[in-house]
């Protein structure tokens, strides 16, 4: 199987890796001094199982690679308009595209069900670019728990005693060509399954995810250290509910004790990728990640006074260092 990675940072290295190791005939659209180490050495992910290293073929320019069976897409929200612009020589007339990221989807409403169903979310695909060089019925949800970081160009640190990747279509319906990819990951020793519901798991991290990424970007501590705070950790378990809510307010119910998941994450010594980019200077997931779910809110009818305040916080900072475009209020 012919399989592209689009954007090989920290999980795209990672899934990239997996996917050599499985046996898949493995690309990666990559940049920079990346691109050089993975072109001159090859990719490396040293994870719980040990230090792997795979050759992948690698480019700047997609048009170098040629058509693949599967692209799975893993740039971060502000680079997503470099997809649309670059996928089209990775497209044959059976590939599909598996989007792993961060945030609330571009595709979120598409073959949702219900009266919200094929609401576009302008803001994560401004112009239309992805629904029309790539449209949905190539499209396949996904979801990654993988807590990498790139340490040197070409070489990823995934020490997470979790990763996974979760794959499912929009409409839910079983998925052979998702299966396929998922036996390829399985095979280069990370977890992978396709599921029935892709929002439903998408909201199970996104909503983990709301609990303390605002609040971490504020402190600029990692996780454990934010929630050693015992106001900051209140907070934390508020920003989780209000999460949940939206969740249910779309019709989606994730099974999640919020106490339990806050004491989990309370001994997490990670710092969220959204702060890391504020660290490193990087533009920020704020659109996707923050602004997002609240939009998301607001359609639902879901009060979230903790997420509101908190998100504007987060994006103000974001908007004082220079590294969030976006302007709009969190109930704009």
């Amino acid at each position: 199987m012919r399989v592209c990675v689009f954007g090989a940072g920290a999980v795209g290295g990672h899934i990239a890796t997996r996917l050599g190791l499985g046996g898949a005939e493995v690309a990666v659209v990559a940049r920079g001094a990346n691109l050089e180490a993975i072109r001159a050495r090859g990719l490396t992910t040293r994870a719980l199982d040990g230090e792997h290293h795979v050759r992948p073929a690698a480019a700047a320019n997609p048009a170098e690679l040629g058509v693949q069976d599967a692209v799975l897409v893993t740039v971060k929200a502000p680079s997503f308009g470099s997809v649309a612009q670059a996928i089209a020589p990775l497209l044959g007339p059976e590939t599909f595209v598996a989007f792993v990221m961060n945030g609330i989807p571009w595709w979120y409403f598409d073959q949702h069900g219900g009266p919200l169903d094929g609401t576009v979310l302008h803001e994560l695909d401004p112009g239309g670019l992805v629904r029309r060089l790539v449209g949905v019925p190539r499209t396949v949800g996904g979801v990654v728990h993988s807590a990498s970081t790139v340490v040197e160009p070409g070489v990823v640190h995934a020490m997470n005693p979790v990763n996974r990747l979760i794959l499912g279509e929009l409409d839910g319906r079983p998925s052979p060509r998702a299966e396929r990819l998922a036996a390829i990951i399985r095979a280069g020793g990370m977890a992978a399954e396709v599921t029935g519901d892709i929002r439903q798991e998408l909201w199970a991290k996104l909503a983990g995810g709301l609990s303390n990424a605002p609040v971490c970007i504020l402190s600029r501590k990692d996780i454990a250290d934010s929630f050693a705070d015992p106001v900051i950790r209140a907070a934390a378990l508020r920003l989780l509910r209000e999460s949940l809510a939206i969740a249910q307010g779309l019709g989606v119910r994730v099974a999640m004790d919020p106490e339990a998941r806050i004491e989990q994450l309370a001994r997490f010594r990670h710092k969220p990728s959204i702060l890391q980019d504020l660290e490193l200077g990087r533009p920020m997931e704020v659109e996707a990640m923050l602004l997002a779910p609240l939009r998301l809110a607001r359609l639902a009818g879901v009060d979230t006074p903790t997420l509101d305040l908190a998100v504007a916080l987060a994006a103000a900072a974001a908007d004082a260092a220079g590294l969030h475009t976006g302007r709009q209020g969190v109930l704009a």
